[in-house]
């Protein structure tokens, strides 16, 4: 496919002018569903020949995860495209032309699984119709009105049908990688994924503070962490072999007295491997519990946790602090950790004086360079890793 559009560096893009700079940015649009288009009608052949047998393999899903070194779930959804392309050759035309994206025939495909396209001849329903209404959708209306019509359609398709067991449309996939990060993804029914919005929307919207450059996806994650954060403080998990569900780490007593970042130093109860400094972070207001390793790596030893911050003294820093302390956040006290202001692992005491509540994202902030501290009046002020200090709301009036 010759599309004669010759990368261009970033000089000759800033050179253009402002609609001719738009116009390629939608001619490159175009020209990736085409390509993407033309991958799919391909792999939709080489899958009704049976190619991949010729590598020893029994489908165009496991030849591209191998050989083309996909994602078993992109080269699982290019599959299933081409498959419901051959009912919607409408939407295909479309997808050649470049007018519809790979993300638009996702949608499109829930119209013709096979026992929908099954459901649409027994009710001597015209899919070609169906066909060309989605193409038209597709390619001159918004994104989430093609799904509006799929589900329009779908509803018709089987008015009197069951209500479907919201259980079976649920599912969440978590994938840990090397460095212990975690990536995933999920589908909910349209009542879960309200009940999920309805927890993590007014957290997004209580976690914003003056200054607050993260995406709204990031404000998602954080979000997402805060509720499993509350969960665990709640104590509402249930409890696994007599032990309340908690985060563990281990880690070397040098490590955690240390003041190095200590990267991999440290490893967490599902696997994942962390900084010390991270360890450090998680010790600020956990348990501590000393296990002596023998020689060949057998505990021979277990000495009783301890609590940093007691059940009495934490309620002693929620009265005062009445949420997180760090400028412009309002995070409520059961958002909070108790951070040490000089870590009690260099000799700070776990006394009210010595304690601050800080919401999970600021307690990360002050354990990366961001400085608070309490005056003798009781307001709490905030210093950037620059040491300029950050001045909003009253203290702004203040300074004034």
């Amino acid at each position: 496919m010759d599309s004669g559009m010759e990368p261009l560096s970033d000089a000759e893009l800033f050179a253009l002018g402002e609609d001719e700079a738009l116009d390629r940015v939608l001619d490159l649009v175009a020209l990736q569903n085409r390509v993407t288009a033309e991958l799919t009608r391909a792999v939709r052949v080489a899958q009704a020949r049976q190619l991949p047998e010729r590598d020893g393999l029994r489908s165009m899903t496991s030849w591209l995860v191998g050989h083309g070194r996909m994602q078993p779930a992109a080269a699982a959804r290019l599959v299933s495209h081409g498959r419901a392309l051959t009912h919607l050759p409408a939407v295909e035309d479309a997808f050649a032309a470049g007018a519809v994206s790979a993300e638009q025939v996702t949608v499109a495909a829930k119209a013709v699984t096979p026992a929908r396209v099954g459901q649409a001849a027994d009710q001597g329903v015209d899919v070609g119709v169906i066909d060309a209404v989605l193409a038209g959708v597709a390619t001159t209306q918004r994104f989430e009105r093609l799904g509006e019509a799929v589900e329009r359609y779908l509803a018709q398709l089987d008015p009197d049908g069951p209500e479907p067991d919201p259980t079976d449309q649920r599912a969440l996939r978590i994938t840990r990688h090397d460095d212990g990060s975690v990536t995933g993804s999920f589908e909910l029914d349209a009542v879960g994924g309200e009940k999920v919005r309805a927890v993590l929307e007014p957290m997004v919207a209580a976690g914003r503070t003056a200054g607050d450059e993260r995406t709204r996806s990031q404000q998602f994650g954080d979000a997402f962490v805060q509720w499993a954060d509350n969960t665990l403080a709640g104590g509402a998990v249930p409890v696994l072999r007599t032990r309340k569900p908690q985060i563990g780490v281990v880690v070397a007593l040098d490590d955690l007295v240390g003041t190095t970042t200590g990267p991999a130093a440290a490893r967490t109860a599902f696997g994942a491997v962390i900084s010390a400094a991270r360890a450090r972070w998680v010790a600020c207001d956990g348990e501590i519990g000393r296990i002596v390793m023998g020689p060949a790596g057998v505990p021979v030893d277990l000495g009783r946790d301890k609590r940093v911050v007691d059940p009495y003294l934490r309620k002693a820093v929620d009265l005062r602090d009445r949420g997180c302390v760090f400028a412009g956040c309002t995070a409520p006290p059961w958002w909070c950790e108790a951070h040490h202001l000089l870590e009690w692992l260099f000799g700070g005491e776990t006394k009210l004086e010595n304690l601050a509540l800080l919401c999970e994202r600021h307690h990360a902030k002050v354990h990366h360079g961001f400085r608070i501290e309490r005056q003798p009046d009781g307001r709490w002020r905030t210093w950037r890793p620059d040491g300029t200090e950050i001045l909003i709301g009253e203290s702004l009036l203040t300074a004034a």
